[in-house]
């Protein structure tokens, strides 16, 4: 695997604010104003990828971007996000991945070429929180992966997150339901609303789904919202199936 290898692919960059120069009562106190330097929050990257080509083409979309802080080799340690990019999910690629979960404390991304739903369960094993295609890979696009993988969220392309979630779903009808078990701390009731949300359901049509009334399924999501210290019902969805709870 290629990761970026000189420090002059991976410029700095530094955003630059203008400030005008005040007095204590407001007023200006020169005939121009000062360039002061406002260093951005940048998010330390680190892009692997099995050729150069493919390799190169993500560095170029990213080192635009001044929310982004793309990495040497001698700096991938401090890496806040992975991004693995290939043709295609194999065995190889898999080990790769399995190495930066376990030598990194880094979340890590997958760009791919193909992908099919069948490999959910390896990138699930293998810790990856986020899958774009290349065919999607655009700049902005790559750059919400990047972001939301920094923020701990998850991302991944809806045809893929419904055979997730049917997925799971599936695991817990057939084998702990009938047993009273679930695979998390919610009940069996939450994770069914919060299942409803991921599917983009409303207050409304979750009531009518699980047969409930309207203002339990939000007194429902609220005690969710409230007990994990999340902000609204996408956070909680998203936090949800970053712990495997729903």
């Amino acid at each position: 695997m290629t990761s970026i290898e000189t420090a002059q692919e991976a410029p700095v960059a530094t955003r630059f604010a203008r400030v005008p120069l005040t007095g204590r009562d407001g007023t200006p106190t020169g005939p121009g104003s000062a360039e002061v330097r406002v260093k951005a929050a940048r998010v330390p990257v680190a892009v692997f990828a099995e050729d150069i080509i493919l390799h190169t083409g993500v560095v170029q979309q990213l080192r635009q971007r001044p929310e982004v802080e793309l990495l040497t080799d001698g700096e991938t340690e401090r890496a806040r996000v992975s991004l693995m990019v290939v043709d295609v999910l194999n065995d190889a690629v898999a080990e790769r991945l399995r190495t930066l979960r376990r030598g990194t404390q880094s979340r890590t991304g997958l760009v791919v070429g193909r992908f099919e739903a069948g490999g959910l369960q390896t990138i699930i094993e293998c810790g990856v929180t986020a899958v774009l295609r290349r065919s999607e890979a655009d700049q902005d696009r790559l750059v919400h992966l990047v972001t939301a993988l920094a923020n701990g969220e998850g991302v991944m392309p809806g045809d893929l997150l419904g055979t997730l979630l049917d997925r799971v779903g599936s695991l817990q009808r057939t084998m702990l339901d009938p047993r009273g078990l679930t695979l998390s701390t919610l009940t069996a009731r939450e994770a069914e609303m919060l299942r409803l949300v991921a599917d983009g359901l409303d207050t409304a049509e979750i009531a009518v789904q699980t047969s409930y009334s309207e203002r339990t399924v939000k007194n429902v999501l609220h005690e969710i919202i409230t007990r994990l210290g999340l902000r609204n019902r996408a956070h909680a969805v998203g936090y949800a199936m970053r712990h495997g709870l729903i």
